[in-house]
């Protein structure tokens, strides 16, 4: 057969690194556009007093509903994770680490899962 050519190499396994950039990217989003609002919002315009704060039963009554909770753990976790992202290539990259890169990504993405569980238990248990 002409130009067809055998591998005869093993499959390669396939790298979960697209499914982190796009993590990655997400958490770029929630970062840039969710996170500034709140912390306009609850950090200067309420206790400045340039907006009325809502009262406590009704932010209350708004955490309470389950599309409330999906939507901040979604910001949580997608933060986290585009966090994890940067930190781990800062890391490698920044400071020529490279060589430890099993041991560097194990820390930032475990800490990612370690922060997004205790952000589901915190929105769990309110």
């Amino acid at each position: 057969m002409v130009g067809h050519v055998v591998s005869t190499s093993a499959p390669r396994r396939r790298s979960p690194e697209p499914f982190l950039w796009l993590l990655f990217s997400a958490g770029g989003m929630a970062a840039a556009l969710v996170l500034p609002v709140l912390l306009v919002l609850f950090g200067v315009a309420f206790p400045l007093g340039l907006l009325d704060a809502p009262d406590h039963p009704h932010l209350l009554a708004i955490v309470h509903n389950p599309l409330t909770k999906l939507v901040l753990l979604g910001v949580c976790v997608s933060a986290l994770f585009h966090w994890a992202h940067r930190f781990r290539f800062t890391v490698e990259h920044g400071l020529k680490l490279g060589r430890f890169d099993a041991v560097i990504a194990l820390c930032c993405y475990g800490t990612a899962i370690l922060g997004s569980a205790a952000a589901a238990w915190v929105l769990l248990t309110v």
